[in-house]
């Protein structure tokens, strides 16, 4: 004969302490529920024994599947309800103070990461209209039971909680270079991707040039220049944002410059082109007379010397260099005589002195 026990809390509680560290007083299990797809039966059973639930739509021979859960069974004063399934940004976020038995609360206060949210005061419950990466974080409540209850302030357990990216930033890609020949095709693309578990939502792009909308948000991720000029040449982004605008985000600037078409052939060696025999000359045809001699400065003016205005004034530099560098050799040559002559003559003394000493 079957039969219904109610227990109370107090009790409850006493079975828990006694049976920590036996994993008792709270389980973790996975359900999946499975049935054929034509026909209202079905089961649940351990996630153990689901041999593969990652196909297309959870459909496998003929069976479709429903999404995995996590159930947790907590034996409690004050448990902190959150959502069971994944939590993505722009989803709203509620949480909930749940009392046992759902006896009456007061002074009710939530945290995250040990940080109050608000004041206490008697709403069970906290929301977030649209969740953030931000918000991630480990959330628990606290509250004080009218009656019955404990008769004391209680802590709930913290839930760790993580709101998921709903989209990478976009990257601009463009098609054939960032480098194009004016007059040709070229494609931007702004590219992103949606989760596996909002594959069924739509997101829609926009594209800007140098802080203009070049195209409005639309549902294509791709824009066509169909015949490139130097004026499309700028600064690119594009932008990816839910139908609802509630998430958007912009991809990192591009440059794309438009290549002219002197800028994309090969440069050019310039040759002199071959004169005609038939072509008049210019010049005299008579024979050139003799160059006349340079001017060539006496030493007495070498120091003095200045080269006379010609069409290369560097060359007459160079030649008054040459010169003065000249007359320097001759004073050091006279030099050298000089102690030759005074050299010899001291030979010739000393040899004339030797044989009157034999005397």
């Amino acid at each position: 004969m079957a039969g219904i026990f109610y227990f109370s809390p107090a009790l409850l509680w006493a079975a828990q302490m006694l049976l920590a560290g036996c994993h008792a007083a709270a389980r973790f299990e996975t359900l999946q529920c499975e049935g054929p797809a034509s026909t209202q039966e079905g089961m649940c059973r351990p996630e153990d024994d689901f041999m593969d639930p990652k196909e297309v739509n959870f459909q496998v021979k003929g069976f479709t599947f429903s999404e995995p859960f996590h159930l947790i069974v907590s034996y409690d004063w004050l448990i902190l309800q959150s959502p069971a399934k994944p939590i993505f940004e722009g989803d709203p976020l509620v949480l909930r103070c749940q009392a046992w038995q759902n006896w009456p609360l007061t002074q009710v206060t939530f945290y995250r990461d040990g940080s109050a949210l608000g004041p206490p005061g008697p709403n069970k419950e906290v929301s977030i209209t649209m969740a953030q990466k931000a918000d991630s974080g480990h959330y628990h409540c606290s509250a004080v039971f009218r009656s019955p209850g404990p008769g004391g302030p209680e802590t709930a357990s913290p839930v760790a909680l993580t709101v998921q990216e709903l989209f990478r930033a976009p990257v601009l890609r463009v098609t054939p270079s960032a480098e194009p020949q004016e007059g040709k095709p070229v494609t931007l693309s702004c590219q992103t991707k949606l989760p596996l578990q909002r594959s069924a939502a739509r997101l829609l792009f926009s594209f800007y040039k140098d802080g203009r909308t070049v195209r409005s948000r639309g549902p294509s991720s791709e824009f066509q220049i169909p015949a490139a000029s130097e004026a499309h040449s700028g600064s690119y982004w594009c932008e990816a944002a839910t139908e609802d605008n509630q998430v958007w985000k912009q991809s990192p600037k591009l440059e794309i410059r438009v290549q002219g078409p002197s800028s994309s052939a090969a440069p050019t060696i310039l040759t002199p082109a071959p004169q005609k025999p038939d072509a008049p000359e210019t010049t005299s045809t008579k024979p050139p007379g003799p160059l006349p001699p340079l001017p060539t400065p006496s030493s007495k003016d070498a120091d003095s010397f200045s080269p006379p205005q010609g069409p290369d004034p560097h060359l007459y530099h160079q030649m008054g260099v040459l010169l003065k560098q000249i007359q320097d050799m001759r004073v050091l040559l006279g030099h050298l005589v000089m102690e030759l002559r005074g050299l010899s003559s001291h030979l010739k003394l000393e040899t004339a002195k030797g044989p009157a000493k034999h005397e």
